[in-house]
């Protein structure tokens, strides 16, 4: 059973915390973070600490800090030759300190402390500098998801990549969606529907399949109202952006 200690307090560290716990096959030792009663609902007192000098004895140190702060969070660990690892899509196993043996645990899912998820169904991307340490690694991983991947540095920056596409991307679509629906007197649970068939679909058939609309069928009555209705001049850009790549991608085909 691999001993972790998570340090971190924020939304990544929250849920691998819940993950953790509720294994059977993993034993939390400890959580270190700066403000410990961020924690408080999640831990008994005995697991928390702020500071590094208590940190106790694990097989893996799991990172779950900001991008920013992971190379000087590192380099304040208050030992060597331990398994260090950091949950960023975007930030190079490198970049920890080397005086530990290094490694990546990266959850590739959207994390928001009041919405829980089913970690089971989450892929988990892991990368180490070696056999052994990946073994312990993929043994932590499969103990609190079902869906685990090998996943090198240069593989992980694409796939953050491609994650800020269908998620962070698509959500502030939804947000302008809501916008306009507000703008106009409409519930935007009238969407909701829409919003469920469309990420259902691409469950089963491939995202090009799966696309339609004016652009789609190269409709130009139709997106020429759409742009005349459109004032916002952000919203009228994202519009002709959007369309005029789905139409070149079509021609691709």
């Amino acid at each position: 059973m691999p001993k972790v200690v998570v340090i971190g307090s924020g939304n990544v560290a929250q849920h691998l915390i819940v993950a953790f716990t509720e294994s059977n096959q993993i034993e939390l030792v400890q959580v270190v973070a700066r403000d410990v009663t961020k924690l408080s609902h999640l831990l008994d007192s005995s697991l928390l600490t702020s500071t590094f000098s208590e940190i106790k004895k694990a097989d893996v140190y799991v990172l779950a800090v900001s991008d920013t702060a992971i190379e000087a969070v590192s380099k304040q660990l208050p030992f060597s030759n331990q398994l260090v690892v950091h949950t960023s899509g975007s930030v190079a196993m490198t970049d920890l300190d080397s005086n530990n043996r290094k490694g990546v645990f990266y959850p590739l899912q959207t994390f928001s402390k009041t919405k829980a998820v089913n970690f089971k169904e989450i892929p988990i991307c892991l990368e180490a500098e070696n056999e052994v340490d990946y073994k312990t690694l993929e043994t932590l991983a499969k103990s609190c998801s079902d869906v685990v991947y090998s996943v090198s540095s240069a593989q992980r920056k694409a796939l953050h990549v491609a994650a800020v596409f269908v998620s962070n991307f698509v959500n502030h679509l939804y947000a302008i969606g809501n916008e306009i629906c507000q703008e106009n007197q409409l519930d935007f649970d009238l969407l909701k529907p829409l919003i469920t068939e469309t990420a259902n679909k691409v469950q089963l058939l491939s995202p090009t399949a799966a696309q339609t609309g004016p652009a789609k069928r190269n409709d130009t009555t139709t997106i020429n109202a759409h742009l005349t209705f459109l004032k916002d001049h952000n919203q009228k850009e994202i519009y002709k952006l959007l369309t005029k790549s789905i139409i070149d991608h079509e021609k691709k085909l």
